[in-house]
């Protein structure tokens, strides 16, 4: 993608973000569109007005980064998704990497690894033997990495665990994130805005149904893949559900979500933006 140089002449005090903002200086280096874009793939599918907040920019500087960017390939408008009830006027447009968008950031040697997959799939003679081999594989290399999350999630109180999880999880270029769920008294999701390893869990799901075991374990508890990059969706979501959440739902007449480690390839839905 290219770098920004265009806002350099345009002056910045025309420009709003809000009431009483100034246009930063930045706004004018290079590379300001490569930080639009990044922002967007370490928090997911963000409106102009949630990127110029995080980005310190204007927001008509950003919708010309973003204009530039959808030109490219690089990122879509999508419609937000608004929970509960919606106010009057237009929904805001939320911007999401493309295929195009994330392959800039993707560094992962995806041919290599698919192959080996491959490999190991035929090594052990195909079909379903074939798929077990790959799914054992990718067990053992989720278990070695989760490792490196226990200790931090043992650390943290058992409330602030699923967002110990989500720091680990970015140290390893996942981009991670915890949040409350729509019913905040059912449960957390954690986001995930980038996969390192997209193109092959788009080949061999064994990558995502491993993962979503091990975030059980880690954090006690039967969680549920509501949706994964690797299925076309803009964030790859977990539902994890807090300690009683039954009975909050019950208290409040709300049906529970179903949690289970499910297989992704089954439970991945289409994630809103």
């Amino acid at each position: 993608m290219k770098n920004a140089s265009e806002d350099r002449k345009r002056p910045a005090a025309r420009q709003t973000a809000g009431p009483g903002s100034v246009a930063p200086a930045h706004d004018d280096q290079p590379g300001t569109r490569n930080r639009v874009a990044r922002s967007i793939l370490d928090h997911g599918p963000s409106t102009a007005a949630e990127l110029a907040l995080r980005l310190e920019l204007t927001q008509a500087a950003v919708r010309r980064h973003l204009d530039a960017l959808a030109a490219e390939g690089v990122v879509e408008p999508r419609e937000k998704r608004v929970y509960g009830a919606r106010g009057r006027g237009r929904p805001a447009k939320a911007f999401a990497l493309t295929e195009c968008g994330r392959d800039a950031f993707d560094q992962a040697y995806d041919d290599l690894a698919a192959d080996a997959l491959r490999w190991i799939a035929q090594s052990a003679g195909g079909g379903v033997k074939g798929e077990a081999a790959v799914a054992a594989f990718a067990r053992a290399r989720l278990a070695a990495q989760a490792e490196g999350y226990r200790e931090a999630v043992e650390a943290a109180e058992p409330e602030a665990r699923t967002q110990a999880l989500a720091r680990a999880l970015t140290t390893d270029g996942y981009a991670a994130t915890a949040r409350s769920a729509p019913n905040p008294q059912l449960g957390e999701q954690l986001c995930q805005h980038h996969c390192p390893v997209v193109h092959v869990a788009e080949q061999y799901p064994q990558l995502c149904e491993a993962e979503t075991e091990v975030f059980s374990r880690l954090l006690g508890t039967h969680v549920q893949r509501l949706a994964t990059i690797a299925h076309g969706d803009g964030v790859c979501t977990t539902f994890v559900p807090k300690a009683g959440a039954g009975k909050a739902a019950h208290r409040t007449g709300e049906r529970p979500t179903k949690t289970t480690t499910a297989s992704a390839s089954t439970t991945a839905g289409r994630n809103p933006a």
